[in-house]
């Protein structure tokens, strides 16, 4: 099964996503400590990035078939630091079809 568009543009949002995480983190230390303010850009370009990731991930959750573990767990990577590059390695893996989608897996004999 060929993975979607969503599952890509997923894939070439969580990068930046996790990339914005770690800069806001870094403006707000600096934000305390000197009297260099950029968070509220940051700020800004952070949330927009989330808000797409999080549109994204639903659209690909719904298009995949994922099942609730794979779908929360590439959200709980979209709320931790560093987590966006995680799951821009999972989502990599699944478009090279490493990772079969829920249709080509095989259900677990009981």
């Amino acid at each position: 099964m060929k993975t979607s568009s969503a599952v890509h543009r997923l894939r070439l949002v969580s990068g930046p996503e996790g990339l914005s995480f770690i800069l806001l983190l870094v403006c707000s230390v600096l934000k305390r400590t000197t009297s260099f303010n950029a968070v509220p850009a940051m700020g800004m370009i952070h949330g927009a990035l989330f808000v797409l990731y999080v549109v994204f991930l639903i659209l690909a959750w719904q298009q995949q078939k994922w099942d609730v573990k794979r779908g929360g767990l590439l959200f709980l990577l979209s709320v931790l630091p560093t987590g966006g590059f995680f799951a821009e390695r999972m989502l990599a893996k699944e478009e090279r079809g490493e990772y079969p989608a829920a249709a080509e897996r095989e259900p677990a004999a009981a």
